[in-house]
């Protein structure tokens, strides 16, 4: 029990992160479109590994952290872009998302391995 404690804590972080995400976002009044259209962009970064596993795992962790949507949230909030808020807050939903399912961020081993699991 006390072995799984840092993993079910990250979970449950990460749908924290992904609750309050969505919370935000339809309190801001966006769509269900764009939701439903961009939130599995970020694994569009998975492409890196047409470049091998340590380019691949690079690419995939860039986009799977918290900093570059929570660095767009704060920018689009203090210029007024909604559309820069509505992006940081899709990209937030689904890495919580991510990490709530247990999909962390990539070793250069191989896709499979995570900072949370083997999957």
């Amino acid at each position: 029990m006390v072995a799984r404690l840092p993993s079910r804590l990250l979970r449950l972080e990460g749908l924290a992160v992904a609750v309050a995400a969505l919370v935000l976002y339809f309190h801001a009044d966006y769509g269900w479109l764009a939701l439903v259209l961009f939130i599995l962009a970020p694994d569009l970064s998975a492409l890196g590994y047409l470049g091998g596993p340590s380019l691949g795992a690079a690419s995939y962790d860039v986009v799977h952290t918290y900093v570059l949507p929570v660095t767009l949230g704060v920018v689009g909030v203090l210029v007024d872009a909604e559309t820069a808020t509505q992006i940081a807050l899709v990209w937030l939903a689904h890495i919580g998302f991510d990490r709530f399912f247990g999909y962390g961020l990539k070793y250069p081993t191989g896709f499979k391995d995570t900072h949370l699991q083997r999957v």
